[in-house]
């Protein structure tokens, strides 16, 4: 797929979809971000596997961050903690709006802008990281927000997302009632791209992994891992959509990461 900047605009059937679902959900992660503010260290993905088991994030003192669909802004605000100076990109109103309540409790401040990380109204080369934990990197077509993320990012600039793991994603029932991920495939892993659920009026965007390998080169990035997240066997989650067993046996989530090449 080809792609150019200006091709897009918010009248995009998932950009308006996504926007109206987390308007209306925003209040259901209201103290979930309360609480990731609060927390000392970061933690990751639905089972709140802590940064220093992970290493998901390099030394980021110093950097130029945007973070492509912050939500309620924890991870801007852990990487401000960090030395950071980072930059929220939200599509969701009422998602900002819990993220200026959370500056104002915990002392923090840094920008918040409200639009579509498929079109990131900031000039070129302006980051040294853009990330974004189940942000962006799921609610927008990957064809338009990776290429809009090596945009931003100067020649070296390092890109992280955390995602649902594309086996999880092979393996979730279509219907929330038919209970957890189970352990066969029930779709087809070639041809994954656009995911709209039967319980949910959002659209989600999954790849598999030689999808997301060739858009990342062909979009200026070299990848440098991928960890696939095992789940430590004390851990718990709120979200009902995969057992801890499940999760031990095969990975739910993935933290992908890759460098904008240019650097030396």
């Amino acid at each position: 797929m080809s792609w150019r900047r200006g091709d897009l605009s918010d009248s995009a059937d998932h950009v308006l979809r996504n926007r109206a679902a987390w308007d209306r959900m925003a209040v259901e992660y209201e103290a979930p971000g309360r609480h990731a503010w609060a927390a000392a260290d970061p933690y990751w993905g639905i089972w709140h596997v802590p940064e220093s088991e992970l290493r998901v994030l390099p030394d980021v003192s110093g950097l130029d961050v945007v973070e492509l669909g912050c939500g309620t802004g924890y991870v801007s605000a852990w990487l401000a903690r960090r030395g950071a100076r980072p930059i929220g990109i939200d599509n969701s109103a009422s998602q900002l709006a819990s993220a200026r309540r959370f500056q104002l409790e915990f002392g923090l401040d840094f920008p918040l802008i409200h639009a579509n990380a498929e079109e990131v109204p900031l000039a070129d080369e302006r980051f040294d990281l853009a990330i974004s934990e189940y942000g962006a990197c799921i609610w927008c077509d990957p064809f338009r927000w990776v290429p809009e993320a090596a945009r931003t990012l100067r020649p070296g600039g390092r890109l992280i997302f955390l995602v649902n793991g594309t086996l999880l994603v092979l393996s979730m029932p279509e219907h929330d009632e038919d209970g957890p991920a189970r352990d066969v495939l029930l779709r087809d892993y070639f041809g994954m791209h656009r995911f709209e659920w039967s319980d949910e009026p959002s659209v989600e965007f999954h790849l598999g992994h030689g999808d997301w390998i060739r858009l990342l080169r062909r979009s200026g990035f070299e990848v440098e891992d991928l960890l696939e997240i095992r789940p430590p066997e004390s851990s718990t989650t709120s979200y009902p959509f995969v057992t801890l067993d499940w999760a031990r046996r095969w990975p739910c989530e993935e933290v992908w990461k890759a460098r904008k090449r240019g650097y030396r």
